[in-house]
């Protein structure tokens, strides 16, 4: 039987997923931003094979899927614009210029919020069609964005100039700025929790937390590596810092006064993160040894360490909790780490030799982010 999945492949395509490990696949997609390729590659999950390249004009870096609508969006920042994709025939349906040069975007129910460098702006997009619905002029060139979970604010950080500015959605305000003690990279509000924005302050080389309604500074917490990657539990219990002075994962007890729980070394240059849940792992790439360390969430302690290719910078869990998906930026792929494989080879390291890594899939040049899709 013919489906719509077969068609888009091909029969080459076809013929190579019948050549793959068998095993039960995630029926969706992975979008794949290809910065140096120009294209969004679109990953069937069921057959583990590319589906199309979608190519966009620029460099794409971000992706934002919007399930409820059958769209996922892209960011070239380069020449500030975001394109559509319709995931159902994974076409370029639209692409909006927003600024002459952006940052990175964050996607929140109704509206898609696009950080802007030239001009220094805030821009909301509103969708069917795809269109500017307001903008808010920035005091400075920002870095990062985040959205609280109750919707009502947006955080903007601005780096060298050592502020934090917090934005009501609803009336579409900027409060005055907060100075902050140093360079502000990352920001993150809780998963649940919309009354604590964590700042990760750079040239410090520590935590900085913020109450939110005061707008005020709560505490400052000092790290043994600079917070360059920031990686909350799904249950927003803890929260695991890595980057450069240390090669570790830092565990951090957000609660109240936060504070670390426990320093644990793993791998070699450890950078990118993501969490499951379900299984009780957490997944860190190591870029410079071209591996993923995998921790228990309840030891702390490195269970396992897969090699998946060369610079792995971003990692994502499948919905359904059954892979973790590692770009690899220098060579050019997408690793496929099963996860029920992972407790088999902590069970038996010395009898099972094929480890957790089920496969390889080229997507293209130089994949930075991904966005994943259930169909």
């Amino acid at each position: 039987m013919l489906t719509r999945r077969s068609l888009l492949l091909g029969g080459a395509a076809g013929l190579a997923a019948c050549a793959r490990p068998k095993a039960k696949g995630f029926s969706g997609y992975a979008f794949i931003a290809n910065q140096e390729g120009g294209a969004i590659a679109a990953v069937d999950l069921e057959v583990f094979a590319v589906a199309r390249h979608i190519h966009v004009d620029g460099a794409p870096t971000a992706v934002a899927a919007r399930p409820d609508r059958s769209r996922v969006y892209a960011l070239t920042p380069e020449n500030g614009t975001v394109h559509e994709i319709r995931t159902g025939s994974l076409t370029l349906t639209a692409s909006l210029g927003v600024a002459r040069a952006a940052m990175t975007m964050r996607l929140a129910d109704s509206k898609l919020y696009v950080l802007c460098r030239d001009p220094r702006q805030l821009v909301a997009l509103a969708f069917d069609p795809l269109r500017v619905a307001w903008t808010l002029p920035l005091p400075a060139d920002p870095v990062d964005l985040e959205i609280s979970s109750d919707r009502n604010t947006l955080a903007v950080s601005y780096g060298p100039a050592r502020a934090i500015s917090f934005i009501d959605l609803a009336q579409r305000k900027a409060f005055p700025l907060v100075a902050t003690p140093g360079d502000v990279g990352a920001i993150r509000f809780g998963p649940f929790d919309s009354t604590q924005l964590i700042a990760a302050n750079l040239s410090e080389q520590m935590l900085s937390v913020y109450h939110v309604p005061a707008r005020k500074l709560m505490v400052n917490l000092p790290l043994s590596v600079r917070p360059d990657h920031l990686c909350f539990k799904p249950d927003g219990g803890e929260l695991f810092v890595t980057g450069e002075g240390m090669d570790a994962v830092v565990v951090v007890q957000p609660y109240y006064t936060p504070q670390v729980d426990k320093t644990v070394l793993a791998g070699h240059s450890p950078g990118a993160m993501a969490a499951c849940a379900s299984a009780g792992y957490l997944f860190v790439a190591n870029s410079r040894s071209g591996d993923v360390s995998i921790l228990d969430l309840d030891s702390k302690n490195v269970v396992a360490v897969t090699p998946v290719g060369t610079d792995p910078s971003f990692i994502d869990i499948t919905p359904d909790n059954e892979y973790a998906l590692v770009l690899n930026q220098a060579s050019g792929d997408m690793a496929v780490i099963r996860i029920q494989n992972v407790a088999r080879a902590v069970s038996e390291q010395r009898r099972w030799k094929k480890g957790p890594l089920f496969m390889l899939i080229p997507v293209g040049s130089k994949p930075v982010s991904a966005a994943i899709v259930e169909i």
